[in-house]
Formats: structure tokens, C-alpha cells, sequence
């Protein structure tokens, strides 16, 4: 099962950075360039535990949705999030936060299974463990764009 281990430093307190984390209106800014909207669940504002959303946006070719439940949460340490349907065969995403005197310590566990057997496997190896970890370096570049400027106001009134 093909793994993704990203950390990032926000200089930001970690309640700030954990609600910007969870917001789908920032998840939206941040993921423009593949036109990710929510069409279904939670379509704004923050996600909690036990709520879903779903996604619809053009990855590789294609429009795809993909539905995700928050299925753990604890403020503000961490929430994992995990599809309930979609292109994969699974998804799993912790989401971890350790605050430290001058900021945030942001780290992102994924792990994730690609449908199609041997053919999704070199898809895979080839392709899509990179795209995912691009794909999710962008998003935490917002985050701590948003979480270290003013900007958070705009997102968490």
C-alpha cells in the first residue's frame, strides 16, 4: 500500500492552523487549479467529526467525485479523514498538528490503494504517488500562506 509522509512548519498557533486544515471553503481556494468544488455534504464552513463531503474536480483527464468522512477527530491534534467513495480502492488521511513555541508542526499521513490490480500498481509507481504529494504540498502551501497572514480572517470568522 503506497504511503505519503509530508511535515510543514506554519508559523501560526495550532488551533488556526487545525480549523484552516478543515475548512472547505480554503480546501476550495486551494485546489483552483483543478476547479475542486464540494457538491455534496458539508459545502462550507468547517468539517467535523462524523460529517462528509464530496468532492467533484478534473484530476488526470478527467472529472471525478470523491467522498471523504471525517471519521476521527480530537481538537486540536488531529482528524483523519477517509473515503467513502471514490476512484480509489482506499484512502486514508491522518491529519496531525504539535504546537511549539512559535508556531505549528503540520504532518500529513496518507495511505492509499489503487483499484485495477498489477495495471493500477504501475500507475502508481509511475504517476500517482507523485501527483498526490504535488497536489497536496499546493494545499499546505495555502494553509500556511492563509494561516501566517491575515488572510485566516477571511476563511475562520
Amino acid at each position: 500500500m503506497p504511503k505519503i509522509h509530508l511535515t510543514s512548519f506554519i508559523a501560526a498557533p495550532v488551533e488556526r492552523v487545525f480549523n484552516l486544515s478543515r475548512s472547505i471553503n480554503l480546501h476550495q481556494i486551494s485546489t483552483a487549479s483543478t476547479g475542486e468544488k464540494a457538491i455534496d455534504g458539508v459545502m462550507s464552513g468547517l468539517i467535523n467529526k462524523n460529517e462528509t463531503v464530496t468532492w467533484q474536480a478534473k484530476h488526470l483527464f478527467k472529472t471525478r467525485q470523491f467522498t471523504s468522512k471525517i471519521s476521527e477527530m480530537k481538537s486540536p491534534e488531529f482528524f483523519v479523514d477517509e473515503m467513502v467513495k471514490g476512484d480509489f480502492k482506499s484512502f486514508h488521511h491522518e491529519h496531525h498538528f504539535k504546537a511549539t513555541a512559535n508556531g505549528t508542526i503540520m504532518i500529513d499521513l496518507i495511505n492509499f490503494e489503487t483499484p485495477y490490480g498489477n495495471f493500477g500498481k504501475i500507475v502508481n509507481s509511475i504517476f500517482l504517488k507523485k501527483y498526490l504529494e504535488k497536489f497536496l504540498i499546493k494545499r499546505n502551501e495555502v494553509i500556511k500562506e492563509y494561516a501566517e497572514t491575515q488572510k485566516w480572517k477571511t476563511i475562520l470568522n
